[in-house]
């Protein structure tokens, strides 16, 4: 087989032995090797795809690792971490035991900062520079990649004022492409746009207004361009802007064509880029479909309803009310502490929002959920998709924290279906009207049940239900770990396992927790949630201010971040697989 460029590239030094003129085919060869990776291996492509010759430019000019380069979010980095050590070990790019899909520190040196959440390279940047600046290393460059959508958000807007009043030598670079997941949304998405068809607006514009040296928009696929500008700006100290015109898939035509669907696309031949179809076979819908689906036959029926997403809106189906109801279903961008008070604004003015976050994310709009929505007892409805551990994504996104972080805070209803039908029944009893606002939590992928679309059951608030009789254990499950469980409890083969669905973490159903507590000799409690916190965690709470002394044995996830790996597998690690579950049930028989 031919040698390639790339054949030779095991670090960025053996990158900068190349001739300028040798790059746009080592950007070729970079791009055929991501796309004949991910084609099966599967991730994120349209991304990295995009940046191919702005990652080769950057390593080729700044001496990274000492010149510190800090990727916004890491959906992009593909093509870093091939070029910095990783090429041999990339097929197991978000496999358990593999390497992560995002940039971590401890996986090398190159990772100056671990990311998965967006908006926050600006703000790490600049504190790495000012601590250069301090150290007196005046000579040391410090490169945030951030793109149209991040930059968008509150956080890169607070760093991008502090850095216009520092001296921090800081480079940030814009990667526009318009889309982040979905396509970027706002005014300031719209400036941006104007500014590549009008020069003008390029000469005197909001960055250099915030006293940033401000150069572009230029090609960020014009290798020759990029290098000429990376070298001017290396010389230059103080903040500095560089931005970048990109085409998100970039290098596949399927995937420039299609850049919502080709941003994590699945398999796909690596030729053609035709997604690999998978057999039709009738399946469970997905939560976020479920979601997408009641939301609209609600709506048609309740016009005060009104949907909320932070730049989510195919990921949570939020799309679908956009389609049928635009005037009253909103995409705020990458936004999540916005979203949390303009839907608390909304409630204060009668309309019932439904303000879809992923789990993971509304940990950044904390202080909006507590001051902004509980303390005022405004009945916000928080959809909490991709809850409990979401597989590939890794220790970023998983969302095991949300029962503990909610939990705590008063005047807030925190519930978790085990089934389709239960989310839509908890959906519809939330726009009946409630007195306090409300946290649905709800897992990724698909549900358990074909017959999912039945007609809607109020739900009482703060009332559990038993799902089987027993006489000696009884196991208390929340949300889909009911699943699991219901699998543990038929490989026992035996009668004496009764099992309750909580439901509710707040309120507690105390009568049935009375009836349990007096009733069984064991008390087994599974969840997809940290333990520390958790639902086991009330549940022994209200043990012990109610004086029991039963045995209790809880399930969850161990105090660790959880990585990357199939969901099935990360349940086993956590011991909430049905085959870990039968196993704890088993020593108390």
């Amino acid at each position: 087989m031919k040698q390639t460029l790339l054949d030779n590239i095991t670090l960025p030094e053996d990158l900068r032995k190349l001739n300028k003129e040798e790059l746009p085919l080592l950007a070729k060869e970079l791009r055929d090797f991501i796309i004949d990776i991910v084609a099966t291996k599967e991730g994120h492509l349209g991304a990295s795809l995009g940046v191919v010759e702005l990652t080769i430019a950057l390593h080729y000019v700044f001496n990274t690792p000492a010149d510190q380069l800090i990727w916004d979010v890491g959906h992009q980095a593909y093509g870093h971490k091939i070029l910095t050590g990783r090429k041999s070990i990339f097929h197991t790019n978000r496999q358990l035991n593999g390497i992560s899909g995002f940039p971590k520190r401890e996986e090398s040196k190159y990772d100056t900062f671990g990311v998965g959440h967006s908006s926050t390279s600006i703000s790490a940047a600049l504190g790495m520079a000012m601590a250069s600046n301090l150290k007196g290393e005046t000579e040391k460059q410090h490169i945030a990649v951030i793109g149209d959508a991040s930059i968008a958000s509150g956080m890169a807007f607070e760093a991008l004022n502090h850095a216009g009043v520092s001296n921090a030598n800081l480079l940030i670079i814009l990667n526009d492409n318009a889309i982040g997941i979905d396509p970027s949304v706002g005014a300031l998405k719209e400036y941006l746009t104007n500014v590549k068809k009008d020069r003008q607006l390029a000469k005197n514009n909001i960055i250099k207004a915030l006293n940033f040296d401000y150069r572009g928009p230029i090609d960020g696929h014009n290798l020759p361009r990029l290098l000429k500008e990376l070298e001017r700006l290396k010389k230059i100290k103080g903040p500095k802007f560089l931005h970048v015109i990109t085409t998100k898939g970039k290098g596949l035509k399927k995937a420039e064509e299609d850049q919502v669907k080709y941003h994590a696309p699945g398999k796909f031949d690596k030729l053609t880029g035709e997604l690999i179809i998978k057999p039709n076979v009738k399946q469970p819908p997905k939560y976020q479909d479920v979601f997408g689906s009641t939301i609209i036959e609600l709506a048609k029926k309740n016009e005060k309803i009104v949907g909320i997403t932070p730049a989510m809106p195919t990921g949570s189906s939020l799309k679908y009310m956009m389609e049928q109801f635009p005037e009253r279903a909103f995409d705020v961008g990458i936004a999540e502490q916005h979203a949390v008070t303009l839907a608390a604004g909304m409630a204060t003015q009668g309309l019932i929002p439904f303000c879809n976050i992923y789990s993971t994310f509304l940990q950044r709009a904390y202080d909006q959920v507590v001051h902004d929505v509980a303390l005022q007892k405004l009945p916000v409805i928080f959809c909490l998709d991709r809850a409990g551990l979401v597989g590939e994504d890794g220790a970023t996104h998983h969302g095991v924290f949300d029962i503990a972080y909610l939990r705590c805070i008063p005047n807030l209803i925190i519930f978790a279906p085990r089934n389709e039908v239960e989310l839509r029944n908890i959906m519809y009893t939330a726009q009946l009207g409630l007195d306090f606002p409300i946290a649905i939590r709800y897992p990724r992928g698909r549900g358990v049940t074909l017959d999912w679309k039945q007609p809607f059951t109020k739900i009482e608030i703060g009332k559990g239900v038993l799902l089987k009789e027993g006489s000696e254990i009884a196991v208390i499950s929340i949300g889909n770990m009911a699943k699991n469980v219901t699998k543990a409890i038929e490989s026992t083969e035996t009668d004496k396992i009764a099992h309750y669905d909580l439901r509710f973490i707040a309120p507690l159903d105390k009568e049935m927790l009375h009836q349990i507590f007096t009733k069984y000799k064991t008390i087994i409690t599974v969840e997809d949630g940290v333990l520390k916190g958790g639902m086991g965690s009330a549940i022994a709470e209200f043990a012990v201010i109610n004086n029991y002394t039963k045995k209790i044995k809880f399930l969850g996830v161990p105090e660790q971040f959880i990585e990357q790996g199939t969901v099935e597998e990360l349940q086993q690690i956590a011991g909430i697989d049905p085959e870990s579950i039968a196993y704890q049930i088993n020593k108390f028989l």
